[in-house]
């Protein structure tokens, strides 16, 4: 009679769980109501008075203020703000460093040439400092970018947000090369000193850099058709991490920024049938004609920078950006740093007065960069079957002043303060006055 006794009391407990479930699961649906929805889809208007549903980690719809909410939703009320599809800083150093004076908290590059197969997501480091610093500025998602001699490795997309790197990843989007220069003076490390050579020299030293890089793509291709790598004693990893770029799945991010340059890595993808992204481009903006033509896109590092040539304006990297816009070529803008990846919006606002419209420099740091890096499908937009990474500011978010109020990541509401630069400011705010 006990057992039959706690069978039955065993059996209530389960119905009566089992009765409860479908609403504790409606509270993982969070709704943001009562804002300025700002979409960045092509030809949108702003929705007024908007609703967005977030459910399993994805905007599950967008609408006006008739949208249905799911009963037992989490509803945040942000009447009178803006809503926005999360900052996307294309290529930084996020995760991979901490203290640039202190060695041992970096880890964004390899020792020796040349390593296709290394992938930055395996030495992101979640529990960086310098992460929700960041996305306190509304940046939800980045690309973690080694750096070194030749291919560097695959720079790996992230989540701003995530107890583990496995949590954060996303996947990775390029592979990253460093393109040599072309230069008559250098500085010897050994000796401290400057020291010139002629053009020749360096041209030839420049043409075989160029020319090793494409027998590293060539030898690939043979790799990908033989049977090696079907042998595991044989196998070439470096060569095997170079097929996504080989057959268009990933693009070749080349990080280079003189004029010769760029026609160089542009003339370098049409010889070898490879995708390529422009990354820093400094001097893109002199022969923005010919890189529209070409449909390369460009990422532009920080404008609020130098000119590169003494004798540029002084307000050439302010203006870049409006000008590749005007010739139309593909562009994003990126910080290409960590510590100052939280001034992303105020990279984008810089080039505002310049000629940049004040919606494509938005664009320029959401859709731009998604659809350069191909994850627009998932990213870069505020639209149903996205990733819910999104925030709501009480203003314009390109301007300084602006706050950010909320931040979702994956369809999970971060709180924005919680950051060291708050905390820090918060705990000498209340020291006692003596």
């Amino acid at each position: 009679m006990k057992r039959l006794a706690i069978f039955v009391v065993s059996l209530a407990v389960i119905v009566s769980v089992g009765a409860v479930a479908p609403a504790a699961a409606q509270e993982d649906v969070v709704v943001l109501q009562g804002g300025m929805i700002h979409t960045l889809v092509e030809g949108a208007e702003v929705i007024e008075d908007g609703v967005v549903v977030i459910q399993d980690g994805r905007i599950a719809a967008v609408g006006g203020s008739d949208t249905a909410i799911p009963a037992g939703a989490q509803v945040v009320d942000v009447s009178g703000q803006h809503l926005y599809p999360g900052f996307f800083d294309s290529v930084t150093r996020l995760g991979l460093t901490e203290i640039g004076a202190v060695a041992v908290t970096s880890d964004f590059s390899e020792l020796g040439d040349n390593n296709p197969h290394l992938e930055a997501a395996s030495a992101v480091h979640p529990a960086s400092e310098i992460i929700p610093v960041t996305r306190a500025n509304g940046t939800t998602h980045a690309v973690a970018a080694p750096q070194g001699n030749g291919i560097s490795g695959q720079g790996s997309l992230i989540h701003l947000d995530g107890w583990t790197v496995e949590e954060m990843f996303v996947e990775n989007v390029y592979m990253v090369v460093r393109w040599p220069n072309l230069q008559t003076r250098g500085f010897d490390r050994a000796t401290f000193t400057v020291f010139n050579r002629s053009f020749a020299e360096a041209k030839e030293e420049y043409e075989t850099s160029v020319a090793d890089l494409e027998k590293l793509l060539e030898d690939a291709r043979r790799y990908a058709t033989s049977d090696v790598r079907d042998d595991p004693t044989q196998r070439n990893f470096k060569l095997e991490a170079l097929a996504p770029v080989l057959n268009g799945d990933q693009p070749l991010l080349v990080a280079v920024n003189s004029e010769r340059g760029i026609r160089d890595v542009i003339a370098f993808a049409e010889r070898n049938d490879v995708k390529v992204v422009i990354a820093g481009g400094r001097e893109a903006w002199r022969i923005a004609d010919e890189v529209a033509a070409s449909g390369v896109p460009v990422i532009l590092g920080a404008t609020q920078s130098l000119p590169s040539r003494e004798d540029d304006p002084y307000d050439a990297p302010y203006a870049a950006p409006g000008k590749l816009h005007a010739a139309g070529v593909k562009f994003a803008i990126s910080t290409f740093n960590a510590s100052a990846a939280r001034t992303l919006p105020y990279e984008a606002a810089t080039a505002v007065p310049y000629g940049l419209p004040a919606e494509e420099a938005l664009k320029a740091i959401t859709r731009y960069p998604a659809e350069i890096m191909g994850v627009a499908a998932d990213l870069g937009t505020v639209e149903a079957g996205k990733i819910a990474n999104l925030f709501v500011a009480d203003g314009d978010p390109l301007d300084i002043a602006t706050q950010v109020t909320h931040v979702v990541i994956q369809g999970r509401l971060i709180d924005p303060y919680d950051n060291k630069h708050d905390n820090s400011y918060q705990k000498y705010k209340a020291r006692p006055r003596r």
